[in-house]
């Protein structure tokens, strides 16, 4: 694509800022939890109708994809994730959450409102581009069960939805505003989130001879379970696990019959994951033959997420034009993420490639501080914060900016 073709694309694009700005507010004042993104579904859908774009609602729930067939060339598909977070938000924003105990703690009412300016963009400048254009917006990201959910429904199988030729997606990050990071190869991590209910037998609190301490039991293996990351994996085999919740009893005189421990498990390598989920269980039935428990104890999968790869080649020709565009002191390298996202189960079930970058958020001032300081995890606060407040700008226009210029990247340019 050349420049002047995506920069005739772009030039609307200030005409349009205040009505993105409106737009990422209203979403901001209304969150939705997975898979009841009714509200925000519902706009994405009004708008993409106006846009031209064919609009196919209720994927996998609430999932919308809008598809914009415009001659011969490649299927390229932008995605955001609508779903917000079991949050009280803090921030002090004028628009702040009406919904007491939600909140858009991860940035997806900025996801949503780029991508619905990037849709727009493209479907006005389509006299620039051939191809075919799917724009998703996905449910339920956060519990990793969203665009599995959207696949198993149907996404690509049912015949109106074109299968992509590559998946594009973009997530604001506390990196100062005006900036995008990427990360070759391996970017975010695999997660695997267990709930394992230990059983014990109860009794008086009085009579311990009389019991097995499921509370005993469960303690040992969240101790033990460190060891997996201490002693077997190597350092250079990045490994996380976190106990978040660890639940037994109602009293302080009495030893209930079970204890339920609930815990993250995040890795980057399909051989590690599978090791480090087969010491998991070897230790938890281990510290329950220890407690001479009366029965093993139980393990479910609360969710799970891939790792996330971005496709090398993609990512080296789409970042041609993001250094382009925004020059090249504003793109760099970033390390990859202990965090988890399913946009890659979109590209698997495609068997496309993927690319997916970060989109700096915070006050460039403000981010600047922070790190002339030493202080960046102190004084900016991180995805999933009650205090996580974006700036409208320049992030609503680098983000659309980047998802159009992105697509263009990957569709052909019209003739003539």
């Amino acid at each position: 694509m050349s420049d002047s073709a995506r920069d005739t694309v772009l030039a609307p694009l200030d005409a349009r800022t205040a009505d993105l700005e409106a737009l990422y507010e209203d979403l901001h004042r209304h969150p939705e939890l997975g898979f009841q993104e009714t509200r925000t579904a519902a706009e994405a859908a009004r708008r993409l109708t106006s846009y031209g774009y064919e609009v196919h609602t209720g994927i996998g729930g609430t999932g919308v994809v809008g598809v914009l067939r415009n001659g011969a060339g490649p299927v390229v598909l932008l995605r955001a994730d609508m779903d917000a977070l079991p949050v009280t938000e803090r921030t002090g924003l004028p628009y702040a959450s009406a919904v007491p105990g939600t909140m858009h703690a991860c940035g997806h009412d900025v996801h949503v409102t780029c991508l619905v300016g990037a849709a727009d963009l493209l479907a006005a400048g389509r006299a620039h581009w051939s191809g075919t254009l799917v724009v998703l917006f996905q449910p339920a990201e956060e519990v990793g069960d969203g665009a599995r959910r959207m696949v198993e429904d149907g996404l690509f199988s049912r015949g109106d939805i074109p299968v992509p030729d590559v998946v594009l997606a973009q997530h604001v990050a506390p990196l100062g505003a005006g900036l995008i990071a990427y990360c070759p190869g391996a970017c975010m991590a695999a997660s695997d989130s267990l709930k394992i209910v230990f059983h014990g037998s109860g009794g008086h609190g009085s009579r311990p001879e009389t019991v097995i301490d499921p509370i005993l039991m469960a303690s040992a293996f969240v101790q033990r379970v460190q060891s997996v990351v201490a002693r077997e994996v190597a350092p250079k085999d990045q490994v996380v696990i976190t106990v978040g919740s660890f639940h037994a009893g109602d009293a302080a005189n009495v030893v209930p019959d079970h204890a339920t421990v609930q815990l993250s498990v995040r890795t980057f390598d399909e051989a590690i994951r599978t090791q480090v989920l087969a010491a998991i269980d070897r230790i938890a039935k281990a510290e329950a033959t220890a407690s001479n428990a009366p029965r093993a104890p139980e393990t479910e999968v609360l969710n799970t997420f891939p790792v996330t790869l971005n496709d090398l080649s993609t990512l080296r020709e789409v970042n041609e034009s993001f250094t382009d565009l925004f020059g090249e002191h504003r793109v760099f390298a970033y390390d990859p993420a202990a965090g988890s996202e399913d946009a890659g189960l979109l590209a698997a079930a495609a068997d496309a490639p993927l690319y997916y970058w970060w989109l700096g958020g915070w006050d460039p001032t403000d981010f600047h501080t922070a790190v002339q300081a030493g202080r960046l995890t102190q004084d900016i606060p991180s995805n999933h914060s009650p205090r996580f407040a974006p700036v409208k700008q320049p992030t609503l226009t680098m983000g659309v900016q980047a998802l159009t210029a992105a697509a263009l990247n990957r569709l052909a340019e019209a003739e003539g």
